[in-house]
């Protein structure tokens, strides 16, 4: 169990923070919509690491248990910070913040949308959203007022490792390749570390994913071209077959601190379709529809392909749905000796 020592920007008085409860594919998203502070910045890589340092035990107090859990995960809504952006976001887990998150997107354009949050006269509105890794451009399909499906076209998203291997702990030589995709994952085939990409290897997975990653960053270095703050490795992404025949594969991502992604994750899809398009496995404009350890599904395509400093990118389109569970009211009494959270993990 941890309890992270960071400042408590709640310090008398009773604190009530709202939220909007969401999942996509089966991958929870919590949205702070009311009683946060004012999070300064100019850009939203400046507001989150604003929030980071002031105001973390916010994350903690929503993320970890008893108001969370150690797989839950969250965004916070903010106004555009760049020009013609409808909206801004950054994104939050059980370890810290992320750059980009897909499933994330989608659950927001949902909510912006049919909340009024956003306001656009269109059966199919555009949104561009400021987040940490770039512009993302979204869109909603809309059918008798109701969000029926999203699709976001990502950052440019690129190879930057092919056909390595490293030595694991615990597990032997692992062939890896690590790829781009709003975030850095290593890819690893399921099959050849007799993985099964199902609840009955959940924790075997999360193992695994762990000590692959801590591996690949031990001995191998990840670089954005362009940004430092990019420059990190965030999961592991163990791929194989379908289980339904059909569809194209099947994805679970180990993230953050042994986070399982119920759903196939977005920018991990995104940056798949980097891998496979680098290996000629895949053309342009084909729709590759892939499973996440539940058996929910998102679709992912190369819509166009460019030049992004030294390397040849993709620019992924990953379409999907969410789904609302609920709203909350979470009280933070400033006595409560847990009021930070506790995580078991």
């Amino acid at each position: 169990m941890s309890q992270k020592n960071n400042t408590d920007s709640i310090q008398e008085g009773l604190n009530t923070i709202h939220t909007v409860d969401m999942h996509t594919c089966g991958e929870p998203l919590r949205i702070i919509t009311g009683g946060l502070p004012d999070i300064p910045g100019e850009t939203i890589a400046g507001k989150r690491k604003y929030f980071a340092d002031h105001y973390d035990n916010i994350r903690t107090s929503l993320m970890y248990e008893p108001r969370g859990h150690a797989d839950m995960y969250g965004a916070i809504l903010t106004e555009a910070l760049s020009e013609g952006a409808d909206f801004g976001t950054f994104f939050m887990h059980n370890e810290g913040y992320s750059t980009m998150c897909g499933h994330a997107v989608i659950a927001l354009t949902r909510y912006v949308i049919e909340s009024g949050f956003v306001k656009k006269e269109s059966d199919e509105p555009v949104l561009e959203i400021d987040v940490p890794a770039g512009r993302i451009k979204a869109r909603a399909y809309i059918r008798s007022g109701r969000v029926q499906k999203v699709s976001f076209v990502n950052v440019p998203s690129f190879l930057l490792i092919r056909d390595e291997t490293v030595e694991v702990r615990g597990i032997g030589r692992v062939s890896f390749d690590v790829a781009y995709g709003g975030a850095f994952y290593v890819f690893c085939d399921a099959d050849a570390l007799g993985l099964n990409l199902d609840g009955s290897d959940y924790f075997k997975l999360i193992d695994y994913g762990r000590k692959i990653k801590s591996a690949v960053m031990e001995n191998f270095r990840i670089d954005h071209p362009f940004r430092a703050d990019l420059s990190f490795l965030y999961g592991t992404v163990f791929t194989g077959k379908p289980y339904n025949f059909k569809n194209w594969g099947r994805n679970v991502c180990i993230f953050a601190e042994g986070q399982v992604d119920r759903s196939p994750t977005g920018s991990g899809l995104s940056a798949r379709a980097a891998l496979h398009y680098s290996k000629d496995d895949i053309s342009v404009n084909e729709k590759l529809t892939i499973e996440s350890i539940l058996g929910t599904t998102m679709d992912v395509e190369v819509k166009d392909v460019l030049e992004y400093g030294p390397y040849q990118a993709v620019l992924p389109e990953v379409s999907g749905m969410a789904y609302y569970t609920g709203k909350n009211e979470f009280m933070i009494e400033p006595d409560d000796p847990l009021r930070k959270g506790f995580i078991f993990r």
